[in-house]
C-alpha cells in the first residue's frame, strides 16, 4: 500500500512547550517505532509542517542586527526542510528501518494572485499574551490573530498548484526508499520570466500532501497531529469526536480556518477524487490511525445516507 503520512508541526512542538530541538526530538522518537513499521511494510511519503519552527526561525531571523532585512520566508521554509527532515530520518532509522530514507528539499508553485497573500491565516512561530503579540506585529509588520488563549503570527498560505519533485519521488518509493517530502507544504515558489522565484508565504502541508497524494496514487492519506480526533464543538463541554464520516457530512460542517479546516478540505479532497481513505489523528496513535481503529476515518459511505459516529 502507498501511504502519504502529514506529521503536523504542533505534532512534534505541543502548546506550551519550549521550542527547543530536544523537545521535538523526543517527541519524534516515541512516534517513530509506529512510523518505522509502517515504512516498512508500505510505500510512505513523509509530509511534515513547520508552523512553530518556521516562526521561530524568522523571529531570530527578525531579531539580527547583522542582517540588513530578515530572510525571506521561502528561504526558512527550506531551512525547517533541512533540519525536520533529518530529524525524521534520524528518528526511523533509530527505531529499526531497514529501507532507505531521504529528504527531498522541494518546491511548491503557487499563484502569484492567489487570494491568500491579501488575507493571511495560516499560523506560524509561538504564541503570546495580546499585549506582546501587538507590540511585535508594530515592531516587525506582522499580522497577527488570537489562536485559542494565546495571539500568534499569522502568514499567507497560498493553494499549492504543483509540487516540482514529484518525479524523483516516484522514482525512490519504486526503489524501496521512504521519501519525505515537501515539509511545510513546500518552498512557496511562483514561476515569472525569469524562472523560479520564492514569495513570502507558508503553503498549507495538509493541502500540499493531499495534492501529493493524489498525483502519487496513494492508497491512504493519514494527518497526524496532537488531538485524537476531529472534534465537533472543539474546547466547549459539548465537544466530541468523529470517527466514521463521509465527505459530505464534512462540507456540511464549519472548523476555524487556521486550525483543523485545512485538514477537513485535504482529506474530503483526496477522497473525492481518488475515492480512498484519509484518516486525521494524533501522532501517539498512529498505527491505530491507519489501521482504522482510532481517529477520524474520512471514506465514502457504503450507505444511502450519511455516517456520523463518535
Amino acid at each position: 500500500m502507498r501511504i502519504v503520512i502529514a506529521l503536523g508541526g504542533n505534532a512534534l512542538l505541543r502548546r506550551g512547550e519550549r521550542p527547543d530541538a530536544a523537545v521535538q526530538v523526543a517527541h519524534l522518537a516515541a512516534a517513530a517505532p509506529a512510523l518505522a513499521k509502517a515504512a516498512e511494510d508500505n510505500e510512505v511519503v513523509i509530509v511534515h509542517g513547520n508552523g512553530p519552527q518556521v516562526g521561530l526561525l524568522a523571529l531570530e531571523s527578525f531579531a539580527d542586527t547583522s542582517l540588513s532585512k530578515p530572510y525571506p520566508l521561502s528561504d526558512l521554509v527550506a531551512e525547517t526542510q533541512g533540519v525536520i527532515g533529518y530529524w525524521v530520518q534520524q528518528a526511523l532509522a533509530n527505531a529499526g528501518l531497514s529501507r532507505g530514507a531521504v529528504t527531498l528539499v522541494t518546491q511548491t508553485v503557487v499563484d502569484a494572485h492567489d487570494p491568500a497573500f491579501i488575507v493571511p491565516t495560516k499560523y506560524v512561530g509561538t504564541g503570546y499574551p495580546e499585549e506582546r503579540a501587538r507590540q511585535l506585529a508594530l515592531s516587525s509588520g506582522w499580522s497577527v490573530q488570537q489562536d485559542g488563549a494565546e495571539w500568534r503570527r499569522v502568514v499567507p498560505s497560498p493553494a499549492p498548484q504543483r509540487v516540482l519533485e514529484l518525479d524523483a519521488a516516484e522514482l525512490l518509493l519504486q526503489n524501496g526508499v521512504t521519501v519525505i517530502l515537501a515539509g511545510g507544504g513546500g518552498v512557496p515558489v511562483i514561476e515569472g520570466p525569469t524562472g523560479l522565484t520564492g514569495v513570502e508565504a507558508v503553503v498549507d502541508k495538509d493541502a500540499t500532501a493531499a495534492l501529493i497524494a493524489i498525483e502519487l496514487r496513494a492508497d491512504l492519506l493519514v494527518m497526524l497531529t496532537d488531538v485524537r480526533a476531529v472534534y465537533l464543538d472543539y474546547g466547549t463541554p459539548t465537544q466530541r469526536p468523529l470517527g466514521q464520516v463521509d465527505p459530505e457530512t464534512l462540507a456540511s460542517l464549519r472548523f476555524p480556518a487556521g486550525s483543523m479546516a485545512p485538514k477537513i478540505n485535504a482529506a474530503r479532497h483526496f477522497v473525492e477524487t481518488t475515492q480512498a481513505r484519509a484518516a486525521i489523528g494524533s501522532l501517539d496513535d498512529t498505527t491505530a490511525v491507519i489501521s482504522g481503529t482510532a481517529g477520524t476515518q474520512v471514506q465514502v459511505s457504503s450507505r444511502s445516507g450519511r455516517e456520523v459516529q463518535g
